[in-house]
This record gives structure tokens, C-alpha cells and sequence, in this order.
């Protein structure tokens, strides 16, 4: 199987466990508006706060080089390792080109975290808007297929600032735009900071997928249905995903419109092929046909 196809598999599995984690940490009813007091959405800052505290203590190379090389083949790890001792003795450009075939090393075995810690390395050594894209794609990629609770504020807060470096070097970077807006939604700032940046994305361009994805999830979040849909209903005429569709059944389901929202569902068990998803869906799509 070639490292694409399994890299697009790990994604998607990824989303599954996250989207099935978000309907279960929620009233399935009805989604209800989210409160600093019910937890269901941090407050202004506080993701910020717990990724400044863990970032140092969580995230570094040689732990979660380790960690990474006990879930891959033993030959694979070993050639990493040998690549990581050259890494080590290197100085200067020399060490900033191991940086770079260190995290691609990674991510071609799905080691998301230990990537993004190379590539952060990598643009640290070349400052340029690309380099602190890539970082900050690879540390929001990384946040987002994390189960690890304590991870996850730290890859934010390292997303964040790798966003906020590609925009020094190029205010016009609409990507560093879209992922930065990302950060902020997901609690670093306050979330309306975010939402304008995403909006400001979508202005100029109508079909990004990444910015409308969020601004369906935010609606969600805070309970406006309504205005989910159309996001969602944009992602998925460029790109039809799993999570896009479970999302649009989620707003569906929520407005009442049941039979839409069975669609949308059964679409999602179609592209996703998971078992855990496919068994929650059919239950859903059952007490869903009963209410009809």
C-alpha cells in the first residue's frame, strides 16, 4: 500500500475517533449553545494558557522521537535513529537539511508530532512564510489526530506561532491566515477574533475549504444550525468528506430535517468505511426513520 493512501486512511480514521469523541461529549438532542460553566468551549485564553505551561514539558524530539519509534516497524525506527545521530553531530546548513529529511522521514510512516517538530526546526534555520506554513499545517494536523490531552494545547500553541511567523514574513498569506483563525477558534484568543479571521478568508475566497470546515464547526458549537449548513454544504462540493457529511447530518438532525439529515449520515458511513462509525451512524439513522 503506497504512503498516500495510507497516510489518507490514518486521516480519516483520525476524524472518525474525533468526530464520534465530539457527538458523545455533547447532548446528541440537541447540541446545545456552549458555556464557559457546561465546559463545552474554553474560555477566551485558556487553551493559550495551558499550551504556554505544557509546550516545554510535552513536546520535544527526543521523547516523542521515542515514543513515535514504538508504534513503527524496528527497521524503519532504526534507519530514523541513524538519521537522528547524523542530525545530533551536524552544525549549520548541514543540520537544517537532516531537519528536513528527518520530518519527512516521519511523516511518511504517519508520525505526525515528531514532523512537525522538525519542520518547526527546519524554519527556524530558513525563516521564510513557506517554511513556517508547513510547520504550522504539520502542528494543527498533529492537534487534530491527537487523543493525548496534554499534547494538544502545546501542538495549538506551537501552530499558533508558527501561523503568526509565516504572516510576518507575508500579511497576504491566505493559508497562515486560515490556519491561524483555526488556532484562535480552538481556544487560542478569544473565538470572534477567530471567526472574523475566517471570514476574511472566505471573502476572498468563497471555497476554502479549510475556513468554511471551521466556521461550520463553530456554528455548530454554538449552537446556530442553520448557519452550519451552508459551510458544510461548500466543503463538500470541493471535497467530500466524511466528517463534512456527518457534520451537515449533525445540523440536519438538529433543525429537524430528519430525512436530510439520514442522507447526510448514511454518506459519511460510505466514505469513512469504519466500523465504530458505521455502528453509531446506523443507530442513529434508525431512531431517526422512527421519528419520521
Amino acid at each position: 500500500m503506497s504512503s498516500s493512501i495510507r497516510s489518507k486512511q490514518t486521516i480519516i480514521i483520525g476524524a472518525i475517533v474525533l468526530l464520534v469523541a465530539f457527538l458523545f461529549t455533547r447532548d446528541i438532542k440537541g447540541l446545545v449553545k456552549p458555556t464557559e460553566e457546561n465546559g463545552k468551549m474554553p474560555a477566551s485564553g485558556q487553551m493559550a494558557e495551558a499550551g504556554a505551561s505544557s509546550t516545554s514539558t510535552v513536546l520535544n524530539i527526543e521523547t516523542s522521537s521515542t515514543a513515535a519509534k514504538n508504534v513503527i516497524n524496528k527497521n524503519l525506527a532504526t534507519d530514523i535513529t541513524a538519521l537522528e545521530n547524523s542530525y545530533k553531530g551536524a552544525k549549520g546548513p548541514e543540520k537544517v537539511e537532516l531537519a528536513k529529511q528527518l520530518a519527512q522521514k516521519w511523516d511518511d510512516v504517519e508520525q505526525i508530532t515528531p514532523s512537525a517538530l522538525y519542520l518547526e526546526i527546519v524554519a527556524q534555520g530558513e525563516p521564510s512564510s513557506k517554511t513556517w506554513l508547513a510547520a504550522g499545517n504539520q502542528f494543527i494536523k498533529a492537534f487534530e489526530s491527537t487523543q493525548d490531552s496534554l499534547a494538544q494545547p502545546a501542538l495549538l500553541q506551537k501552530a499558533n506561532l508558527s501561523y503568526k511567523n509565516a504572516l510576518e514574513k507575508d500579511s497576504t498569506n491566505i493559508e497562515a491566515k486560515t490556519g491561524l483563525g483555526v488556532t484562535i477558534v480552538n481556544g487560542l484568543g478569544a473565538p470572534m477574533q477567530g471567526i472574523a479571521m475566517l471570514l476574511e478568508v472566505v471573502a476572498k475566497d468563497p471555497k476554502n475549504v479549510k475556513a468554511n470546515m471551521n466556521l461550520g464547526l463553530f456554528s455548530i458549537k454554538s449552537g446556530q444550525f442553520d448557519k452550519a449548513i451552508p459551510r458544510f454544504n461548500t466543503v463538500i462540493a470541493a471535497a467530500q468528506t466524511p466528517e463534512a457529511y456527518f457534520y451537515l447530518g449533525t445540523a440536519l438532525e438538529n433543525l429537524g430535517r430528519n430525512k436530510e439529515a439520514v442522507n447526510a449520515y448514511l454518506a459519511s458511513k460510505k466514505l469513512a468505511a469504519n466500523p465504530t462509525l458505521s455502528s453509531f451512524i446506523d443507530k442513529k439513522v434508525a431512531e431517526l426513520k422512527n421519528k419520521n
